[in-house]
């Protein structure tokens, strides 16, 4: 019982509103093992939009922006907006720095070029991007914006270790960063922490549905305040911090020029601006995106709802499947990643036709700057 009424206040917490305000899956390893080409045609859940400009870069023929939640597309197109019908210093001023007081007159500039259903919600969004109030700061808006508010406000606002957290963003070496967190560990983990962190309500706020939980329950020793722990610990003490943006935009509301998604870098600018006409928005499942428009795709980005659709439906899982089985041809590579450390989702009879590579996949995992996935993996349609 209690687990279906979880499962509802999931599904009615992602159904009505945006919860992703920045994607949490690095593309550094994503580039590297799609290895897209000027032929490629890519077929990419949005979630927050920023790999999917970010795969941009590497001039693929096509980029299908596909999610169920119509605000993450919102959010995709004012990006895209922004690119092309205004300038750099406006468009950092509003993902790089998460807000600031022209916000409105920015958005009137672009409000006429985006779709009626994404101006529809950000006539009533726009601001998100206020640099004033309790959470001046487009990245603590949203579901995952709010954890980030509490995880800016329990480090760096309020903790009488913020002095650390500052310097551990600045840290110029592994052994630095090593040392200063250590100091800020115990903080973190105490104990009225780590009980706000087991809460499902809490993972709920960041996408994780409670099949995901039990995945890492079930994987995982000691369970899910344990992987939190040493996947923070990872991240923290074995990768620079210097360029990653995913965890300096949590701890401080905004990014910088020299750490930031790719998408917000000066030397892109242009080029991103020239290219948008090959990005496609859809508001639908991977499944209806398919049906109602087929062809032949060379990638796919699925993220991580092939774990949890696995529990929930599988028979929507099936259907996913044939469906890019139909809409692929041999050597065709499906990146996907799992919050549970076993590929023991997918069913024999999708196995049986793709093969993967995990001498690629697990040395890039414990690379990753995001460190809150159980697994990576890449499979190539045979």
């Amino acid at each position: 019982m209690l687990t279906k009424l979880q499962h509802k206040f999931f599904a009615h917490f992602h159904g009505s509103r945006l919860i992703y305000n920045t994607c949490w899956e690095d593309p550094l390893i994503d580039r590297q093992l799609l290895d897209l080409t000027p032929e490629s045609r890519v077929v990419a859940i949005t979630s927050a939009g920023c790999n999917v400009l970010d795969y941009l870069l590497d001039e693929p023929a096509a980029i299908h922006a596909v999610d169920v939640n119509f605000r993450q597309n919102a959010l995709l197109c004012l990006k895209m907006a922004l690119l092309a019908h205004t300038d750099y210093q406006a468009l950092f001023a509003l993902f790089g720095r998460g807000g600031w007081p022209a916000y409105r007159e920015t958005y009137a500039l672009v409000r006429r070029q985006l779709p009626l259903w994404a101006r529809s919600f950000w006539d009533t969004k726009i601001g998100y991007f206020s640099s004033q109030g309790l959470r001046p700061s487009f990245y603590w808006r949203g579901g995952a914006g709010l954890f980030a508010w509490f995880f800016h406000t329990l480090l760096v606002k309020n903790s009488p270790l913020k002095r650390q957290v500052r310097q551990l963003l600045r840290a110029g070496s592994l052994e630095e960063q090593r040392e200063l967190y250590d100091q800020v560990e115990g903080y973190v983990f105490r104990r009225a922490v780590t009980w706000t962190l087991s809460r499902p309500a809490t993972m709920a706020c960041i996408g994780v549905p409670t099949p995901q939980l039990q995945l890492i329950e079930s994987q995982y020793a000691g369970g899910l305040v344990s992987f939190i722990r040493d996947s923070l610990r990872r991240v923290f003490t074995t990768v620079p911090l210097q360029n990653n943006y995913f965890w300096r935009v949590y701890l401080t509301g905004s990014y910088t020029a020299a750490c930031c998604p790719g998408y917000l870098k000066a030397g892109n600018f242009s080029e991103l601006g020239e290219r948008l006409d090959r990005v496609k928005v859809h508001n639908a499942t991977i499944t209806r995106f398919l049906e109602e428009n087929p062809g032949e795709y060379s990638h796919y980005v699925l993220l991580d709802h092939q774990d949890w659709l696995a529990w929930h439906d599988p028979a929507a899982l099936k259907e996913e499947w044939d469906l890019i089985f139909q809409n692929s041809r041999p050597g065709t590579r499906v990146l996907m990643r799992s919050a549970g450390l076993a590929l023991d989702f997918l069913a024999p009879e999708v196995v049986s036709r793709v093969r993967f590579f995990p001498h690629l996949t697990q040395p890039l995992h414990q690379t990753d700057r995001v460190g809150t996935y159980g697994s990576l993996h890449l499979a190539e349609v045979v």
